[in-house]
């Protein structure tokens, strides 16, 4: 299923749309909230990997010929979601990148950095071999709900 997820994501190079304000109260709590995940991950994570296609896909730089970009993650599963969270390994590059597999056939990806917020989002719909990027208004609740669910996590392990 990865392969196929993967394969699927190789496909697109999408970018979100221009984005909105936001209230900076939610974006102060992202923040603290969001140093405090990477630093779980990077603590606590476990070792794997992003695929080059979802690097590319998601604009994470690799050098050319690098298949695999090495991470610090966790993942869990609740009913038939599975959630997983990544930070780089080597701690040269500084983001978050979550990923939350439905069991409607989509898998949605949000790119964060610890101090910046919401940077991009995406859904891969695998049967379809489709990727398309989330408006800016979709995906912020949707990040929100990620940001909460790992803050969570994080302070209960």
């Amino acid at each position: 299923m990865r392969l196929f997820l993967l394969a699927a994501l190789s496909t697109l190079s999408v970018a979100v749309s221009a984005a909105q304000p936001v209230a900076r109260a939610e974006t102060a709590i992202d923040r603290e909230s969001l140093r405090e995940i990477a630093g779980w991950l990077r603590d606590h994570g476990r070792d794997g990997y992003i695929g080059a296609d979802v690097a590319d896909a998601m604009d994470l730089p690799r050098m050319l010929g690098e298949e695999l970009l090495a991470a610090r993650q966790r993942g869990f599963k609740n009913d038939d979601e599975l959630r997983i969270a990544q930070v780089a390994a080597d701690g040269k590059q500084d983001f978050i990148l979550f990923m939350v597999q439905r069991p409607d056939d989509q898998v949605y990806f949000y790119l964060s950095t610890p101090g910046g917020g919401l940077q991009k989002a995406l859904v891969s719909i695998p049967s379809k071999n489709l990727v398309v990027p989330l408006e800016r208004l979709e995906a912020e609740p949707r990040f929100r709900r990620e940001v909460m669910y790992w803050k969570d996590r994080s302070e209960t392990r």
